[in-house]
């Protein structure tokens, strides 16, 4: 079964790139896993107000990638594996591959507009050096040629 694994986040690429991996994956047999990234807070004196913050926001990335399957669900598609990391996003990612010999595409989304994000950056300048191949999903794509290409 092909495993297409999405990083989740609330851009606009990011749905472009959900999109295409979950009808990829309906079209393959194949199943999408969903994975959030929990930025490491910078260190905060007060230990309290450092776990709060990042509780939030572990509690954000819960409910985005939550919205996301059930998206995935109302159109048809089969319930994604979701997974929330807390980290570096390059590292996370890495260590999710790794964890993970299933995954069989990472999806990213490219901006539509300026530079293409950092982990589009990062993974296509390494993409020689992963586990699995990297599809990079254009944000300026229509859904008409969205529909054509996966």
């Amino acid at each position: 079964m092909r495993v297409y694994l999405v990083i989740m986040d609330e851009t606009e690429e990011a749905g472009m790139a959900l999109r295409f991996a979950a009808r990829r994956a309906a079209r393959t047999g194949g199943q999408v896993h969903l994975l959030a990234l929990v930025p490491r807070q910078p260190f905060v004196a007060f230990g309290g107000i450092q776990a709060t913050i990042e509780e939030e926001a572990r509690a954000r990335a819960e409910a985005l990638v939550t919205t996301a399957a059930g998206s995935m669900l109302s159109e048809g598609g089969t319930m994604p594996a979701i997974a929330v990391k807390t980290g570096h996003g390059e590292q996370v990612i890495r260590e999710y591959l790794a964890e993970h010999p299933e995954v069989s595409a990472l999806v990213l989304g490219a901006a539509s507009g300026g530079g293409p994000g950092p982990l589009v950056s990062h993974f296509t300048n390494v993409s020689g050096q992963l586990p699995c191949p990297l599809y990079v999903i254009p944000g300026s794509l229509s859904e008409d040629a969205l529909e054509r290409l996966s």
